[in-house]
Parts: C-alpha cells; sequence; structure tokens
C-alpha cells in the first residue's frame, strides 16, 4: 500500500518504539495505533471511545495509508497500549521528529516552564506535572519532561536540557529554575540565559533588587521602553540593565557566569486603574536593553501560545485519562498536533476551529497528516 511520504516520515520516527503488548493480542500493529490516535487528536476527539468512533468514520480515508485488516483499534486497545507504553520512549521519537521536521530561525528563544495537568489526578496519585521547552517565536514545542511525584522542576529541568540542542539559543526560565547548575550547563551547551529572580534565591535576589532601589553613582545601566495599546489597556514595559557586576560575581562565585542583571517595570493602565510591577532577572549576556526587554516578555509565549491553548483548544485540563503511562504519553501527542496546527494556523484562524475543521473536512485532515512530515 502506498503511503504519502509525509507521513511514513513522521511514522518512521517511532518504528523502534518497543511493543508493550504481549504479541498474541497484536490485531493491530503500533502505526495502526499511532496514527488512528491522531488523527482523533487533531480532529478534536478528547477520550478513547471518541477516537475509536472517529476512527471508524474515515475508516476509507486511513486506510489510503495504512493497511487496518482488522479494523479501527478499539478503545480498549488504544486505553491499553498507551497506558502502557515507555513514556520516554515516546517522548524521544517525538523529539526525533522535531529535530527533522522543523528548522528553528536563528536567534532562537527557548522558553521553559512546567504545567500541572490537573484532571489527571488519579486517588492518591498526584496530577502530572509536565516541564515543556517551547521556541518562543516559531511556537512550536520542542521537547517534554514529566516531573517525578517525588521530586520537583528543578531536577526535571536539566534532564530537559540534555535533549535539546542549546547551541546559539537564549534560554529563559522563571525562577524555579534560576539554581547556578542549571545556568552552568545552558552555559555550557552554547546558549546563553535570562532567568527569573525571586525571594527563593535569598541573597542573590535582594543584592540585585537593592542595586536597582539604590543604584550607585558610579554604575551604568542601560534602558529600553516598549508599549502595547489593545483591549482596553495601556502596557509600558521599561527595562534598565548593567553589566557592570564584578561585585555580584564575588558575593555569589556559583553563578560565575552572570553577565548581566536585569529590571523589568510594567505599568498597565485600564481606564483610570493603573497597575505596576517590577521583576528581576539575571542574563549570561552583557548588558543588552532591547534584548533584555524582547527576552523577557518572549517568555510568556509558552504561558499564552501553548499553556493556555492545550486548556482552551484540546482541554487538557478537564481530560479524565489518568491510568498509568497514558496522561503522558497523551500529551507528547498533542504537543505533535499542536506543532503542525500552528504552522498552518492563518491570522484569524484559532487552533479550536482549525481540529474541528478537521473533523468535517477529510482533505483538512489529509492536509495536516502531509504536513507532519
Amino acid at each position: 500500500m502506498a503511503m504519502a511520504k509525509e507521513l511514513e516520515s513522521f511514522l518512521d520516527h517511532f518504528e523502534d518504539l518497543e511493543d508493550p503488548r504481549v504479541e498474541r493480542t497484536r490485531l493491530h500493529p503500533i502505526p495502526e495505533i499511532l496514527l488512528t490516535t491522531v488523527c482523533g487528536v487533531i480532529a478534536g476527539c478528547e477520550g478513547w471511545n471518541e477516537i475509536e468512533e472517529f476512527g471508524r468514520t474515515r475508516l476509507e480515508l486511513l486506510r489510503q495509508y495504512l493497511a487496518f485488516e482488522n479494523g479501527i483499534p478499539s478503545d480498549d486497545t488504544l486505553r491499553r497500549f498507551f497506558r502502557a507504553l515507555d513514556p520516554k520512549q515516546f517522548q524521544r521519537c517525538f523529539q526525533s521528529w522535531c529535530r527533522q521536521w522543523f528548522t528553528l530561525p536563528e536567534p532562537t528563544q527557548i522558553a521553559i516552564d512546567g504545567k500541572t495537568l490537573r484532571g489527571s489526578r488519579d486517588g492518591d496519585r498526584k496530577a502530572l506535572h509536565l516541564v515543556s521547552a517551547f521556541a518562543t517565536e516559531a511556537r512550536i514545542v520542542l521537547a517534554q519532561q514529566p516531573v517525578s511525584e517525588k521530586s520537583n522542576e528543578i531536577t526535571a529541568i536539566p534532564e530537559l536540557l540534555a535533549v535539546l540542542e542549546l547551541k546559539g539559543t537564549t534560554v529563559s526560565i522563571d525562577a524555579m529554575g534560576c539554581q547556578h547548575a542549571i545556568a552552568q550547563k545552558i552555559v555550557d551547551g552554547g546558549a546563553d540565559y535570562v532567568l527569573g529572580l525571586k525571594g527563593n534565591q535569598g541573597l542573590l535576589h535582594d543584592d540585585v533588587k537593592t542595586l536597582f532601589e539604590n543604584p550607585p553613582a558610579r554604575i551604568e545601566f542601560h534602558h529600553d521602553e516598549q508599549h502595547d495599546k489593545g483591549h482596553g489597556r495601556i502596557e509600558t514595559r521599561r527595562a534598565t540593565c548593567t553589566d557592570q557586576i564584578d561585585w555580584l560575581r564575588e558575593r555569589h562565585p556559583q553563578f560565575a557566569s552572570i553577565g548581566s542583571i536585569i529590571q523589568i517595570e510594567s505599568r498597565r493602565e485600564i481606564g483610570e486603574q493603573v497597575q505596576t510591577e517590577r521583576r528581576y532577572y539575571i542574563a549570561s549576556f552583557t548588558a543588552d536593553a532591547p534584548r533584555c526587554n524582547r527576552s523577557t516578555r518572549e517568555h510568556w509565549g509558552i504561558e499564552n501560545c501553548l499553556h493556555w491553548v492545550l486548556d482552551m483548544s484540546f482541554g487538557e485540563d478537564q481530560s479524565r485519562i489518568r491510568k498509568g503511562h497514558a496522561v503522558a504519553n497523551l500529551a507528547v501527542i498533542r504537543h505533535a498536533v499542536l506543532n503542525v496546527l500552528q504552522t498552518l494556523k492563518g491570522k484569524r484562524d484559532s487552533i479550536k476551529r482549525l481540529r474541528r475543521k478537521a473533523g468535517w473536512e477529510p482533505d483538512f485532515l489529509q492536509k495536516v497528516l502531509g504536513d507532519m512530515g
């Protein structure tokens, strides 16, 4: 059976997956299970029953790609397979596909942040917390790393960094990731960093904040101001930075890679209400106020263009899938689908609308599948 080269290329990245099923129960090969599930998620399905039902309605289309000699996998088959499938293997396959499928523009910023899949809590088992790496300009998920129940993001972030191609990028992480070992790992990978500061960094945060609040006369600062207006609000972001920080490196020798420190002052006007907030960061590069302003703002793209979209357009927090490894494995599929839909999204499109369109129009579903190569 001839298969579109693009889809064949996508499935090839998953050919080394170890099948967790007993051999005598394998009525459907792994590619058929993956294709059925991917198509269901593209088309807006939110559970195994819906994915099976959608597959049955599109069996003729699916047979243009694979044989499906035993028909569409049942919801029980899908459920058992993804519960048992090794999520680390599945993530490695996803990352392999990402590296071949998409070439990042230069320079690239990679935002790293965590999200709890709230609906995945199962009895005494905590909800899955997933740390993702997101290319902010391209709006592409590059990799993800589940956080162990007995651990936190501080241990998951280095594992995530280890699978990324960092050279030439800027990595941004919120205050949870402001650890000297993480900073050094980023620099050793040939990348720059911008790391948030909060009170949990103790003296480092306090020293940076004190400098900006009571600046010595001898220190030179660089400034950049950006304005945004829309939806009834006016927002002003002023970046102030300096690289005259030898004293800071002496006080915090574990952060020897710091190149500059940053203050971002955000002022938001909504009618007569005015809100002002100051945040502090460290960066590995020398003082560059426009870059500091841009990098700290782009970091929030992972909230607005990934976490929010997964909740609002994929219903991730409402998903009732919670057993075994199925939560982590389905999150990988959502990321793959989101990546492709982002490349097809026009200015007036939403991800939710594109998913509905794929469910309504077989031709559009085939276009999405064709772009997965």
